[in-house]
């Protein structure tokens, strides 16, 4: 399962994300990918592990890779070793970073290379989730690949649910396959008012579930403590752990 996770910024889309990859590892979808495919790079703090280096920085090193280059090793060894190199090793998870997209100058072969290995790295999860910047530009750049779910986060007001609609606007313009699509609303305390949820479904959306504000989740994230150590009986994991029961069950129908 390749689960996509986007949202504009400040609406709790990385926490999602960390709580999506929390309920996956509990059902036992384990080795778990999670792909950082946010410049603004923070998943790693939010499920416990040091931030390692960024597919973006190895693009930028790739000139001083290829000079260093032992006798005989190809620039595509070379990067490869990179790119395995840059995999941080969490419990039962492994976490990779995308970074900032590429500064001045032609990154067109390098990126291609990036795009194949980091692709070829699906095979080896039983999940991966995918956690966006608002624009989507990883996943534009990718090749012959795509997501079986994307997840858009909102927050229960009519602008946060007009950038939904905006997103899935972007999301069709991709070069990108992608299978079914849902909003999930963050920081609900609540049911949704009418004028919300027809903006939802006015892009022909389905809300699949609603994660209230969590006092536990607020103290884990202002003291620095992994999310996958959320206790069972925290109100918004238990929500997630119930998108994601869909989810799975959704995919077996």
């Amino acid at each position: 399962m390749i689960v996509g996770v986007a949202g504009k910024g400040g609406v709790g889309k990385t926490t999602i994300a960390a709580l999506l990859i929390r309920s996956l590892l509990e059902r036992g979808l384990k080795p778990l990918l999670a792909v950082d495919a946010d410049p603004n790079s923070c998943l790693h703090e939010k499920i416990g592990v040091e931030a390692g280096r960024s597919l973006g920085q190895i693009r930028e090193e790739s000139v001083r890779l290829k000079q260093e280059a032992p006798t005989g090793l190809a620039k595509r060894d070379v990067l490869e070793m990179e790119v395995q190199s840059a995999i941080i090793e969490g419990t039962g998870f492994d976490v990779l970073a995308m970074g900032r997209q590429e500064g001045p100058g032609c990154y067109c072969y390098v990126n291609n290379l990036l795009r194949s290995f980091v692709d070829g790295l699906g095979g080896a999860y039983k999940a991966i989730v995918i956690d966006n910047e608002a624009g989507m530009e990883h996943l534009s750049r990718r090749t012959n690949a795509g997501v079986d779910v994307m997840l858009f986060v909102c927050e229960p007001t009519r602008s946060s649910a007009r950038a939904v609609a905006r997103l899935k606007e972007l999301a069709q313009s991709l070069d990108f396959r992608i299978g079914a699509e849902y909003v999930v609303v963050n920081r609900a305390n609540g049911a949704l008012e009418a004028a919300v949820q027809a903006e939802i479904e006015g892009v022909g959306l389905e809300t699949i579930g609603f994660v209230p504000e969590d006092e536990a989740v607020l103290r884990y994230e202002s003291q620095d403590e992994s999310l996958l150590k959320l206790p069972a009986d925290s109100a918004a994991a238990a929500a997630v752990d119930q998108i994601v029961n869909k989810l799975i069950e959704g995919g077996r129908s």
